[in-house]
């Protein structure tokens, strides 16, 4: 099969013909329809995470946003067959742990990870274990492109908005971070009925999160994203969210808030932080504020996403600005780190 391939951290990756992974007795092999470019790919070809445990086997085909048809399952998969549309929920749970066993497999014990601990969604197919567990089915209305970001950003932002800090209608709520995962926020949390305020330092961006239902925007390059929410807030926001995990981002989005506010932190550091960032701490204490994290989402909220989804409430279609080939998938990759692009890029031709 053809796929993109990891092959040296940081160095330009290759279009390969690679080996279509075996079939294992509870796995499902999967054609992959649609792959979504993720910063967290950006993160994984830097070589990044080791501080989380986390390091590639090279050579490795990444990709954990991907939706697609089954080609084929093992004999002992009962839930799925040849021919089922299905998207890929990338945190995979033991189903064994404690917390699998109280509905988190999203924070098992044992989590694996599509694309990390197997090869993913820049081949050609996928091999995804335990299909029974970690397949989540596709409803028909809903198309591939739309769907591969349903495995990763914006399941990560619809667990983080409405179950972590449970967003309330009249709300503001500042996102810090408009990627791919912080424009999901803006339109979840104004799907909710929130009060959104999109900041970021590309104007593009904050185009698209005015699309997305955001009712003010704020470049950090031209102006305080602290002052500038206060301002617009009356005194702060209620909720902020750091969607990408610099310090930078992070900061702002905390001091941006009002007294007894919620931060969600969705976005995981890089390099320069290693996952230490300083907060100001008493500032927290006398506010009395909330600092709340969220990883992926259970699979067990997939449902109720998936109507929203189904009814137009939610569209995760439009964040997408850009379909490419897997020719063209590994430069926008490598671009992740200049902060240039704008919306959600997906590979959907082989």
């Amino acid at each position: 099969m053809k796929a993109l391939v990891l092959t040296e951290f940081g160095k330009p990756l290759e279009v390969l013909d690679v080996p279509t992974p075996d079939l294992t007795p509870k796995g499902a092999l999967i054609r992959v329809e649609s792959n979504g470019i993720c910063r967290s790919d950006w993160h994984l070809w830097m070589g990044d995470w080791d501080w989380l445990g986390l390091s590639l086997e090279l050579p490795h085909v990444m990709g954990h946003e991907f939706a697609g048809v089954v080609e084929e399952v093992g004999a002992e998969v009962s839930r799925y067959k040849k021919g089922d549309r299905v998207v890929v929920p990338h945190a995979h749970g033991c189903g064994r742990c404690e917390y699998c066993l109280a509905g988190y497999n999203n924070i098992c014990d044992n989590v694996s990870f599509a694309g990390t601990n197997y090869w993913g969604g820049y081949g050609e197919y996928v091999q995804v274990p335990d299909a029974d567990r970690n397949l989540v089915s596709l409803p028909d209305s809903v198309d591939f492109d739309a769907a591969a970001g349903l495995g990763c950003r914006f399941m990560t932002a619809f667990h983080g908005v409405v179950d972590q800090v449970q967003v309330k209608p009249g709300e503001w709520v500042s996102v810090h971070g408009c990627g791919g995962l912080g424009l999901s926020a803006v339109h979840i949390a104004a799907a909710m009925g929130a009060n959104v305020i999109a900041v970021d330092i590309n104007e593009d961006s904050l185009e698209l999160a005015k699309s997305l239902g955001a009712v003010a925007t704020v470049n950090g390059r031209n102006q305080d994203p602290v002052q500038a929410v206060r301002e617009l807030t009356g005194g702060g926001a209620h909720v902020a969210v750091d969607a990408l995990g610099i310090a930078v981002t992070c900061q702002a989005a905390v001091n941006s808030l009002r007294k007894r506010g919620r931060l969600l932190q969705v976005g995981l550091t890089s390099k320069e932080e290693k996952g230490m960032i300083p907060l100001p701490i008493d500032s927290i204490v006398l506010q009395e504020l909330s600092i709340i994290g969220s990883a992926n989402m259970p699979v067990s909220r997939y449902p109720d996403m998936m109507r929203m989804v189904e009814r137009g409430i939610l569209k995760p279609g439009a964040l997408i600005t850009n379909r490419v080939g897997v020719e063209e998938a590994g430069s926008i990759i490598e671009s992740m780190g200049e902060f240039k692009g704008s919306g959600v890029s997906v590979l959907n031709r082989w």
